[in-house]
């Protein structure tokens, strides 16, 4: 589930990438040879399901389904994929499942103001606005059509409480165009690129009041992961409220401290 994460060519690379096999017993997927459940994708091999590995066509190939179907909210959610054209940001990743599974139980909605972002797919924000919330969802200029094509495809206009907005933002910029009076920041699995920390950091602060709750799922795959929830605890109060050992996704609390500023 994809922040401002790099758009990798689907044809190769010479990053690692790491293996995020889906494990939400509700989703199914399809490809084009047709109907395949989730579990047919896992990988009975822990070290091999979440092991950091060289690109390798065959070994990427649950992010080459076409389709990932979920349940939430009493609603089914076809996310249409396309890893061939933006790669990982336009992939279902664990830590969006977890936290819409989080919003659906645990966080009351209704009428409150969300914005998502590097929504990649918008799993995430949908389960929000069918929560009835008011719901802004972002991603860079690049991954838009791909994120709007899921989001009015599953939730077109009427079927929410409030209709949801999609608009382009990259951290750090132009926040001006944005208000600081979201009752909600949530984002899922936007933290990992070090080059982006600092402007994700502003980003959530100017977004964020004293009232504003932010709630970022994560998997920690690395040390630098760490060092931005340091950073991120530098400007906020941050307490972990779940963590789904299944799946190896940790959810964070975070309010901003008084008197802060970038």
């Amino acid at each position: 589930m994809t922040p401002q994460k790099p758009v990798l060519p689907g044809s190769s690379f010479d990053v690692d990438v790491v293996m995020d096999f889906e494990q939400n017993d509700t989703e199914t997927a399809s490809c084009d040879s047709g109907q395949v459940s989730n579990r047919d994708d896992r990988r009975n091999d822990k070290s091999y399901a979440l092991a950091v590995v060289p690109y390798e066509e065959d070994k990427l190939s649950p992010f080459h389904l076409a389709e990932r179907r979920f349940k939430f909210a009493g609603r089914e959610l076809v996310i249409r994929q396309s890893w061939r054209e933006l790669g990982v940001a336009a992939v279902v990743w664990d830590a969006a499942v977890v936290l819409g599974e989080y919003l659906e139980t645990e966080v009351t909605l209704t009428d409150q103001t969300v914005v998502e972002l590097g929504a990649g797919t918008g799993l995430t924000g949908m389960v929000a606005a069918l929560q009835g919330a008011k719901v802004t969802i972002t991603e860079r200029e690049m991954a838009l059509a791909s994120l709007r094509r899921n989001v009015e495809s599953n939730i077109p206009p009427g079927t929410t409480r409030h209709p949801v907005l999609i608009q382009e933002l990259t951290w750090g910029q132009n926040l001006h165009h944005y208000p600081t009076s979201y009752q909600y920041v949530i984002g899922a699995d936007i933290i990992y690129i070090k080059e982006t920390f600092q402007d994700l950091l502003k980003t959530l602060v100017h977004l964020s009041n004293g009232e504003t709750v932010v709630l970022l799922g994560c998997k920690i795959r690395y040390e630098r992961d760490t060092d931005f929830l340091k950073m991120l605890e530098g400007k906020f109060e941050v307490k972990e409220v779940r963590y789904d050992q299944r799946r190896d996704i940790r959810l964070y609390k975070a309010r901003l401290r008084s008197c802060t500023s970038l």
